[in-house]
This record gives C-alpha cells, structure tokens and sequence, in this order.
C-alpha cells in the first residue's frame, strides 16, 4: 500500500485526495495545511488521520512514502526540495516552477536525492495520450508539418496572481503536448532545436500576461503555433498535420474524462475517423496508478508519454521563452 502525504488543501489537492482514494494500492495517510479550521475539515472529509499545520512534520513522518504538492507554483521548488532532502518519492502539481533558476534548483534536488519525481501534468498518464503517440508513430499522418494548439478559460479571478498569469496557468498544457508530438514525430534532440517569436497582452488587473501567442520553427522545417489565455472564454483545441493526414483532439486533450475521449484523423482525401478513448478512469487516477507502478518497480520517473524531469525542463524552458517574448513586446508597446 503506497502511503501519500499531501501539501496543501486547496480544490487541486482535492482531486487529487479523491483519486488516490479511489485506487486499492493507495492510502493518504497525512496532509498539511496553513489554515487549521479548512485542514481540519479537509482531513475530516477525506478520512485522513494526520493533519500537520507544519510541513516539515509530515515531511519527516516516515509513515509518508510519496509527497504530493498542490501548492502554488511560487512554492514548487523549495517543498521539492525539502522533500527530496528526506529521500521522499514526489508528485509536484504543473507548472514545475515559475523561473528557470527555481527549476534548476528544483532538478538538482531530485538528481542528489535520487528520488521518484513527476510533475503534474496529469493529463499525460491517460491512455488518450498513449493512443496519440502510437498514431504518431505509426505513420498514418506522414511526415509531422505543423501543429497548432490553443487553451481559453475565464479563471484570472480564480488564481494566484503570484503564480505568473496565463503561461503558467494555463499554457504549460498545450507547451507540453507540443513538446511530447515533436518528442515523438521527430525525436528526441529535435524540440531543443527551434527559433521563436511571441507576443502577449499584460492584465491591468494583477500585471501578469494574460493572453499570449507563441510561433515556433523547429529547425527540421516544423512549424508551430501556441496561444493561451486566462481572461476569457472556455475553449481548447489541438490539431497535428503531416503530409498524409491531420489529427484533432475534439474533446479536451488537457482534461481527460472516464470516457470517449475523442481523437478525430483526416487522412487527406478520405472521410474523418473518430477514435474514441475510453478507460473508466480519469487523468488523475491514471496518475496515481502510473506512480503506483513505478515506485513498485523502483523507477525514479515514470517512462513516456509520462513527463520525466528532464521533458518537464524542456517544457519550462519553452515557457521562459514564451514568457520572455510576451514582456519584450508588451514593453515595446508601452514604448509606443
């Protein structure tokens, strides 16, 4: 039985406590929180017998055998640490920080502590992903061209503005699935290898990028387009196109559900296939069983096309960069 301690209370931990529950090989068996009224009904309602108002106690409890952290993405970095400094596996919610200095802290920790990591980025267990990699490689859509991917959602009231507005909020999901198609389609060296332009729109209510649009040429001759925005709508979409065919996720490949999960392919001049994905279990459960095996195992990261530490680099050095265009020209704006 993998024991779980959880860091934080808010509604992502939340998810989370209801899927480790839902799984027969996991038990949370600590949590901690700032705010002893919600910890206390946090652990009430979850069946969790250890409520700690100090991190480190349950980091030292050695009745915790995995740390998950659902704290904001400011505070990623030094609970990793801590956590790997007394050789806990972690799960560590997405964005894996906010600056690349923090997220080669981060790393260091987990190499030095030889620890089991994921970042998570849930939606990267689930079998709609696995089944996105094997059309990929089985060469039905030819030649990988292009990829476009977008994600809306009216949250800005909702989250932390410390946490560094839409990119990290929001844009890390198509940056990552970007990261994994061209990882797959074109190999291993091949995401590091690109040139880049972006713009975004600064909010006037906390500061942080609120809408933003990545362009991307890999030097294999791929092109990409990424945009992401935490100020308005609700809508996503990716799409994949190579010489032979297209593909689209037409539900939402960032929030994968129990069932259909719905991959459309065009292969060019023939009608469109719906491929439908159903496991009975959701992202974060998928999540929770892929960690469940590795620590079995004794893995320190789960393989492709879950995120290792070095895809979850990869993913925060695209974002810096995103986020580096974003403020160069909204600067140059406010210029002129």
């Amino acid at each position: 039985m993998l024991r779980w301690g959880l860091l934080g209370t808010s509604f992502i931990s939340e998810t989370m406590a209801a899927a480790i529950a839902s799984s027969d090989g996991s038990v949370i068996t600590a949590v901690s929180g700032r705010a002893p009224d919600r910890l206390a009904d946090f652990a009430a309602r979850h069946g969790i017998a250890k409520a700690y108002g100090d991190q480190d106690a349950l980091l030292a409890d050695p009745e915790v055998d995995v740390v998950y952290v659902g704290l904001p993405n400011t505070l990623h970095h030094d609970a990793v640490i801590r956590a790997a400094a007394r050789g806990k596996a972690v799960v560590s919610e997405k964005s894996l920080t906010t600056t690349l200095a923090e997220a080669a802290a981060l790393a260091d920790a987990v190499r030095a502590g030889n620890i089991f990591f994921m970042e998570g980025l849930m939606y990267l267990n689930h079998p709609l992903i696995s089944e996105l990699g094997a059309i990929l490689r089985s060469g039905r859509l030819g030649p990988l061209r292009a990829v476009n991917g977008f994600y809306a959602a009216d949250i800005w009231k909702l989250v932390n503005p410390q946490g560094g507005g839409t990119l990290f909020n929001l844009g890390c999901y198509p940056a990552s699935l970007l990261h994994y198609v061209v990882q797959t389609a074109c190999g291993p060296q091949a995401f590091r290898q690109r040139t880049s332009s972006g713009f975004g729109n600064v909010s006037t209510h906390d500061g942080n990028i609120c809408d933003a649009v990545l362009s991307v040429r890999f030097a294999n001759g791929v092109l990409a387009t990424l945009q992401s925005t935490d100020s308005y709508g609700m809508a996503h979409g990716f799409t994949v196109f190579g010489e032979s065919g297209q593909l689209r996720f037409v539900t939402n490949p960032w929030l994968p559900n129990r069932q259909d999960n719905v991959i459309e392919i065009l292969e060019y001049g023939q009608g469109p296939q719906e491929i439908r994905i159903s496991s009975g279990y959701d992202a974060f459960q998928h999540q929770v069983f892929v960690v469940e095996r590795c620590l079995r195992e004794g893995r320190v990261e789960a393989p492709r096309p879950s995120p290792r530490l070095a895809d979850s680099l990869e993913i925060m050095e695209l974002l810096a960069e995103w986020q580096a265009h974003c403020l160069a020209g909204a600067g140059r704006a406010a210029a002129g």
